[in-house]
């Protein structure tokens, strides 16, 4: 579904190549496509509609016209086992995009949301593909309420029109990603920089040092959010020992549901 009547609109912006669709069943699902094909990879893959987007664990993601729905594909951008560190530095990407359009007080919750007050306003979602005769492939898969939230759902969620007051279109906040994306990309430096990340993802997280529930395939248990192991894995206090945790849904409590300060980055 790349090309015919759904061609793609081409540019390129910070040195990445866009292209631009419609419509498409999935950016993700596009960006594996590309990959499959051979594809060299600095390439944002953006869709105006998503018929089947998703987010973690294959849940649906709902993609009217009007909101983010991109991909940024790249091709070793770093060793397979660091790879999911780059959904941290999508998350300060996206985080520093939308503050450059005007809003304050979003914050980071672990492992790929950005919330602001504790309602969502984005997410991202890293895949990966190894293939025989080609080099590892990622895709980050980013999701942004632009000008929509839907209100229908179990947690309260908000858009960044109504954070800054005014229409923001999706190039305009493609300009700002790909720029921001590009600085913490090289910040990473294939992985050797994930300290720096680290360091700047935590001055930006939600519910730091609060309570939190953390809900994994072995069940649920609460804690305290103490931080992020030098991996990315986050950090459960929990009476006197702290588990590391690889993967889990977190629901902030109380006051973990609050943002950062409210300034702008």
């Amino acid at each position: 579904m790349a090309e015919g009547e759904n061609a793609p609109r081409r540019y390129a912006i910070q040195g990445w190549r866009v292209e631009r669709f419609a419509v498409l069943d999935s950016t993700s699902e596009e960006a594996k496509r590309r990959a499959l094909a051979g594809d060299p990879g600095r390439l944002w893959i953006v869709a105006d509609r998503q018929t089947a987007g998703r987010g973690r664990h294959g849940r649906d993601w709902r993609s009217p016209t009007g909101n983010f729905h991109g991909s940024a594909l790249l091709v070793s951008p770093c060793a397979v086992t660091d790879a999911p560190q780059l959904g941290f530095v999508a998350g300060l990407a996206a985080r520093a995009a939308i503050g450059d359009l005007g809003a304050v007080g979003v914050a980071l919750k672990w492992p790929n949301d950005l919330v602001v007050d504790g309602a969502k306003l984005a997410g991202i979602l890293l895949e990966g593909w190894t293939f025989a005769a080609a080099p590892f492939a990622l895709s980050i898969g980013i999701g942004v309420n632009l000008a929509f939230h839907p209100d229908d759902l179990a947690y309260p969620t908000t858009d960044v029109s109504v954070l800054v007051g005014r229409p923001v279109s999706v190039r305009e906040f493609l300009e700002r990603l790909a720029v921001r994306f590009e600085e913490r990309l090289a910040m990473f430096a294939r992985g050797a920089g994930f300290a720096a990340i680290r360091e700047q993802w935590l001055a930006a997280a939600a519910g730091l040092g609060q309570p939190m529930r953390a809900t994994t395939a072995v069940g649920a248990r609460e804690g305290v959010f103490e931080g992020l192991d030098p991996r990315g894995r986050l950090l459960l206090r929990r009476q006197d020992a702290i588990e590391t945790i690889e993967s889990a849904d977190i629901a902030l409590l109380g006051a973990a549901a609050v943002a950062p300060p409210r300034k702008k980055v």
